[in-house]
């Protein structure tokens, strides 16, 4: 499932950040899922194994049916977790998405007024991702709130280290992805199958289309994603050029 960082000197760096933002939620998230995650920590660090026995400890997943969100799933749940994959119903999101998250047990959610939200974006000619993804959180964070679940994970591979696990309101954000130490690449092999790789939704396709400013920002998103380490020349490359092709 998960691959010993081994002699990599900023992952083992990012791991021992993880282990030490874990310990500032610890009495948050409780001792069931402070030694789980720890264990998984050292798993990756040392190839120690542990118990994977389920416990009884929830986690909500902001879940897309991407490959960053679906390789948190899988994790978790091969972790012990009682995962619960959240996807907010979004209308840009296609039938096939919707029933491949069937296939995960993923429970729906919706946002009030969404579309609203985001025309107003796209009539500034504003960044849309970004706006979209706090309200997304939001929806599953308030989700987790009213089913008593301490922790909401996501599949972002930005937030490493110190910043990878912290409180939020009334719950613990857990950038999965972030917290492992992980890279795109990794989360696509988890998933056990070709993954086509392209950037944004039929939505900010559309947007981009009528504000091609829009373009400027997500390249400078990609490149972001690539001297933070988490996706490599290769996968870059690619993304940039589907911007470019829309």
């Amino acid at each position: 499932m998960l691959k010993v960082v081994g002699d990599d000197f900023v992952r083992r760096y990012r791991l021992q950040q993880s282990l030490e933002a874990l310990e500032r939620v610890r009495d948050i998230i409780g001792e069931q899922s402070y030694e789980r995650l720890k264990a998984l920590v050292e798993y990756r660090l040392f190839g120690k194994d542990f118990d994977r026995a389920p416990i009884n400890e929830k986690i909500a997943v902001a879940f897309s049916a991407g490959s960053d969100s679906t390789a948190t799933v899988k994790i978790l749940r091969w972790t012990g977790f009682d995962v619960v994959p959240v996807m907010v119903k979004l209308p840009q999101i296609r039938e096939p998405v919707l029933w491949n998250a069937q296939s995960y047990g993923a429970v729906f959610v919706e946002i009030p007024d969404y579309m609203e939200k985001i025309s107003k974006q796209i009539e500034k000619g504003a960044p849309i991702c970004g706006k979209c993804h706090s309200m997304i959180m939001e929806a599953v964070e308030e989700y987790a709130i009213r089913e008593g679940i301490k922790i909401v994970a996501s599949g972002d591979l930005l937030s490493v280290g110190s910043i990878s696990i912290y409180p939020k309101g009334k719950v613990v954000r857990l950038n999965l992805p972030a917290f492992l130490a992980m890279d795109k690449k990794e989360a696509i092999a988890i998933l056990g199958r070709k993954y086509a790789l392209g950037f944004g939704c039929s939505l900010w396709k559309s947007a981009a289309r009528k504000s091609p400013v829009l373009k400027r920002f997500a390249i400078q998103r990609v490149l972001r994603e690539l001297r933070a380490g988490a996706i490599d020349d290769e996968i870059a490359t690619k993304l940039i050029l589907d911007v470019l092709q829309k």
